[in-house]
């Protein structure tokens, strides 16, 4: 039936994770290889079946009266679509990456898990069950990164408390909204945001922007970028968890509430959103690791996602899932793009790196395709959605479109650091012998890029079929927002932004003499300096602050707990000894001593009694 289709998703990833896994201890070349890339690419071709179809699936889960519900319809359907593309061109890319490392056949367990459980979170019309997918991406994540570099499990840990903190605060949303809507089912729920219903809006929302890396949940995205085997940050923090993230926050700010443009729950996700635009691709620009810096950007990126969506206008609404979708794509490319220098030269140090655009002449150009993309230069894809988060923005406040704005300017200098630093200049002598990755990991970048392209010059393509029918024809109130951006006015700003952070690029190489040293006259600048300083040394990092608050509550506990040994292993026992010492003396077997205290005795009760 067609209801039962959508349990396909979810059980051909879940089984082939179990047969890959199993399959790497025979002795079967490529087996493992081979059973994840056909059930990554059976799970595409049931993702594009399923695309423009409503169907639903119900059946008893858990008792109490909880439901297996599942429902596809377009938002569902066109975000199952793009996990399944990504997640088959990841799948591909690895088979070369991973393959013969270490802990490699845990890694396609996860990566086909992963698929699963995003599938059934974003299928799930039941907020009980979507938490169960939900949270079943906490352990994926959990393995993913610490199947990594040797230290890896300490920065798995940091990742699994910051997003179960947000998973935390996820249940007790779910719990709110469902006591107050008086149901668990999505579709169903319409709710305000005033008094506890705002309570709720707030928890979920933290949920959401948690699991898509926005700040202050951030912080463990640049160290797995450094930790984590590289397939990990192409598919989960710069692919999956944006889309989950990102949907489920449409969803709740869209459906399940009915916010306006003009309330505090709209300017709250501005807010966080212009935040995190600016702060993480502040640290981006600084950063000396291909990976990292990427890792920052991911962080940033997510800034104009919840800005645009927060806008509730419609110009910046379908800006925001557009780049959605868009950084999806780019950051997925740039991470393969690292990947590839990775396994080629071995380093993903900048300053150890290149020259390698010669090298790698077709990583270089899917690079500055991706690049140029992020930084929003027409015609690319990325300038298209940032044109109309801009023009939400403005909509809504100055202010906001002057960070978005900035963060472009900082955007482009650090690609701009980052591809010279990397692709030109003097080819280091370690790497005389590097070469183009092979095939199987070009035709993931290739083939991303090239939809970088066409998102960018047939934009109508992914705005008029993909994006807008999420929002409806009521919410569009009559416009198209494809094709060329409707004010010309802020097409020459961006323009000007983009033509000063190349000047700024080119007086940075000048003055210091390399790429890699481009924006050091930003980084050493009065106050930004100190600033840097304190963030390098993780001064800002939510969770150092957490574990320092810990840390003085375990001090002031052990104090206590002491104090409280003190008392009664010490104190007490040293006034018993001193009390029962004075009593013994008194006792010297004295005649004139007993009648010298019955009389002090005796004294003592008359006095009490005369005082009664």
């Amino acid at each position: 039936m067609q209801d039962k289709i959508l349990l396909l998703p979810i059980l051909i990833p879940i089984v082939a994770a179990i047969l890959a896994f199993a399959a790497s201890f025979t002795r079967i070349r490529w087996l493992k290889e081979f059973i994840s890339l056909a059930a990554a690419a059976i799970n595409l071709f049931i993702a594009v079946s399923l695309f423009k179809t409503n169907a639903y699936y119900s059946a008893p889960w858990g008792g109490f009266g909880f439901e297996f519900l599942l429902r596809c319809y377009h938002f569902s359907a066109f975000i199952v679509a793009a996990t399944a593309c990504f997640g088959f061109l990841i799948t591909l890319y690895s088979c070369i990456f991973m393959h013969n490392k270490k802990f490699s056949n845990q890694f396609y367990l996860y990566i086909l898990v992963s698929i699963a459980f995003v599938n059934g979170a974003v299928l799930a019309d039941n907020l009980v069950l979507m938490l169960f997918f939900w949270e079943g991406l906490l352990l994926t994540l959990f393995g993913f990164i610490a199947i990594g570099k040797k230290d890896a499990f300490m920065t798995a840990t940091k990742a699994f408390i910051i997003t179960g903190v947000c998973d935390l605060c996820l249940m007790v949303g779910i719990a709110l909204t469902g006591y107050i809507a008086g149901t668990l089912t999505i579709s169903q729920i319409s709710l305000s945001v005033g008094g506890i219903a705002g309570l709720a809006f707030i928890f979920l929302v933290i949920g959401a922007i948690g699991k898509a890396g926005s700040m202050p949940f951030h912080s463990w995205i640049p160290d797995a970028g450094i930790d984590a085997p590289l397939p990990f940050m192409a598919i989960m923090p710069a692919a999956l968890e944006k889309l989950l993230g990102i949907y489920f926050l449409a969803r709740i700010s869209l459906d399940m509430f009915k916010l306006e443009p003009n309330s505090w729950a709209s300017m709250t996700l501005m807010i966080v959103g212009a935040i995190t635009i600016l702060l993480a691709v502040m640290m981006a620009l600084i950063q000396k690791d291909y990976k990292r810096l990427l890792s920052y950007h991911a962080i940033s990126q997510v800034g104009y996602m919840i800005l645009g969506i927060g806008t509730l206008v419609p110009a910046g609404i379908v800006g925001g899932l557009f780049h959605m979708l868009n950084n999806a794509m780019y950051k997925s490319c740039l991470f393969l793009t690292g990947g590839s220098v990775e396994k080629e030269a071995g380093t993903t140090n900048l300053e150890k790196l290149g020259g390698l655009g010669a090298r790698m002449p077709i990583t270089f150009a899917c690079f500055i395709i991706a690049a140029v993309s992020i930084s929003g230069v027409p015609p690319f894809n990325g300038f298209f959605s940032k044109e109309l988060v801009y023009d939400g923005a403005l909509e809504r406040g100055k202010v906001f479109y002057i960070a978005a704005l900035l963060g472009s300017f900082l955007t482009a200098a650090s690609f701009l650091k980052l591809g010279h630093s990397a692709f030109l200049g003097k080819l280091n002598k370690e790497h005389k012998d590097v070469k183009e990755a092979p095939i199987q990991m070009l035709i993931p970048m290739i083939i991303i890029a090239a939809f970088c392209v066409l998102f960018g010059v047939w934009n109508a393509l992914p705005i008029d079929n993909l994006i807008q029918p999420i929002i409806g024809e009521h919410r569009l109130e009559g416009h198209s927002f494809s094709g060329l951006p409707k004010d010309a006015v802020l097409v020459a700003l961006t323009v000007v932004v983009l033509i000063a952070a190349l000047l700024n690029h080119i007086y940075g190489v000048k003055r210091m003499g390399s790429g890699i040293k481009a924006v050091d006259h930003i980084h050493h600048a009065p106050i930004l300096s100190d600033i840097y300083d304190r963030a390098e040394k993780r001064y800002f990092d939510p969770y150092n602050i957490g574990l320092h608050i810990v840390k003085a509550i375990s001090d002031v506990a052990w104090l206590c707990d002491k104090a409280i040994d003190w008392v009664y292993n010490v104190f007490t026992v040293k006034v018993t000894f001193a009390f029962s010492g004075a009593v013994r003396r008194m006792h010297n077997g004295k005649y004139n001593t007993y009648i010298a205290w019955s009389l002090v005795g005796a004294v003592a009760v008359v006095l009490f009694l005369m005082r009664s």
